[in-house]
Parts: structure tokens; sequence; C-alpha cells
């Protein structure tokens, strides 16, 4: 808590956007938010592969192949599809598309890469899928659609790697000072604790994040926080940093929305 009796909740967004509209959600429910972006995105200047099928997994992605962020070396020009199956992970994702004029052809029931693998897997024996993403991405897809049949390819849009000077939230939550966090991939995490050795702080700022109230968007990462020791409070039902946020803040503070 802060002198005032705010909660503080800690937030790794990229600081491209997203991390300010984070923090004025956050500051809209009545906490301190503790910015600390853990990723920075770094576009390759590439763009996906014709194909029979193309794979999107993220609005970063979406943004790149649209010929929005040319400015930070993205490909200046707008991606067209060429005919190709157009696939999303999922819903946000599948409304970035939208917003800027691709029609989406499939979008998983379950928001996640096995999600994609099971509404994928009796499509694509014989086909060319080509996965566009992170240059961090799981082995979960292209393993699987190779097992189904596919010809997999693919086209890393973007770099994922850790900021410097990060780690303000690892130095509060060693001295228990931080109420809340929220993780938006894996690698949020990983480099949290990068951070936190750094600092030589990791055994204390995984402690205080255990008496705190602790967010993960999805499964994968937080299994990824669970095999690190973090015990992980709210995963929300759909992969949304907004539902993750009001849920983590509705634990620290039930009486927030009143």
């Amino acid at each position: 808590m802060t002198a005032e009796g705010r909660a503080t909740v800690a937030v790794f967004r990229p600081d491209d956007g997203r991390l300010a509209a984070a923090v004025e959600l956050l500051e809209s429910l009545g906490v301190t938010p503790v910015a600390d972006p853990m990723l920075a995105i770094e576009p390759t200047g590439e763009e996906p592969r014709d194909a029979d099928y193309v794979v999107l997994t993220s609005s970063t992605g979406v943004e790149i192949v649209a010929g929005e962020r040319a400015a930070a070396g993205g490909p200046a020009e707008r991606w067209v599809p060429a005919g190709a199956t157009l696939c999303a992970v999922g819903e946000s994702t599948a409304a970035a598309l939208a917003e800027r004029g691709y029609d989406v052809d499939v979008v998983p029931e379950e928001f996640s890469s096995a999600g994609l693998l099971d509404a994928l897997t009796d499509r694509v024996d014989g086909a060319h899928v080509e996965l566009a993403r992170s240059d961090r991405a799981s082995a979960t897809l292209p393993d699987g659609l190779e097992a189904a049949g596919a010809e997999v390819t693919e086209t890393p849009l973007y770099r994922l790697t850790r900021p410097a000077g990060g780690g303000e939230s690892a130095e509060r939550a060693a001295a228990g000072d931080l109420d809340g966090a929220l993780f938006t991939s894996s690698l949020t995490v990983e480099h949290f604790l990068a951070a936190a050795d750094e600092r030589g702080v990791r055994e204390a700022a995984v402690a205080g994040l255990n008496e705190a109230v602790v967010g993960v968007i999805a499964d994968g990462p937080a299994e990824t926080a669970r095999e690190a020791g973090i015990a992980v409070d709210v995963v929300p039902e759909r992969a949304d940093f907004e539902t993750m946020a009001c849920a983590v803040v509705e634990a620290i503070v039930p009486t927030y929305h009143e």
C-alpha cells in the first residue's frame, strides 16, 4: 500500500501505448500502478509468406502487417493475404485484424496455441501453413501442425527483448511494497526474474509476490510462473488484460467498484 492507503499493482506491458493504457486502467480502478515495462518490441521488417493458411498470434503482429509500425522498422506497406485462410489465435488478435479491414476465417474457441491447433488439425493435411509471430514463440503450433501433415514455415515479425533500466517492481516486491502484479506472457515473468537476479533480490522478490495477488493472462505463462516458485492467484477465462486487471484489483480491494 502507498502512504495514502492505495494498493500498488505492478504492470509490465511494452512502453508503446499499451503501458500508458494499462496505467490509466489501473488508476481508474483506484490503485497505484507501478509501471515497469519488461518487454520491448523490435520489428524485423519481414512480412508473412504466401501460404494456404496464415496464422497471426498477437495484436502487435497485426499492427506490423498493417504497416502501422513502419517508423520502428516494420514494413511500410500493408500486407495482403493473397487468398490465404487467415487465422487468429485469440479474440483480441481477431478484433485487431477486423478493425484494420482483414477478414478473419478461423478463431479457436480456446484462445491459445493449443486451441488453434485443435481448430486446424483436421484441415491442414498437405497444406502450407505460415506462422507470422514473434521470435520467442513456443513450438506448440509448428510441432502440432507438422504432426497433422502440414508444411509449416515461420516468419518472425518482431523480436522481444528486455528494456534496459527496468526492475523497480522486483525491488518493491522484495521490500514487500507490492499488493499485486500483472504478467502478460512467459517472457514478462522471465524478465522480471532476470531483473531481480541482477539486483540480488530474486528470492525476496518471489517471496514478496507470494504475499501479493498475482495475475497471469493465460495458462502457459501461469505455468512459467509456478515453475519459478511464484504462486498464481488469477488466470482469467478470457486472455484479456482488462479482465485480468479487474480480477486482480477485485481480489486486493473487494470494494473498489462501489
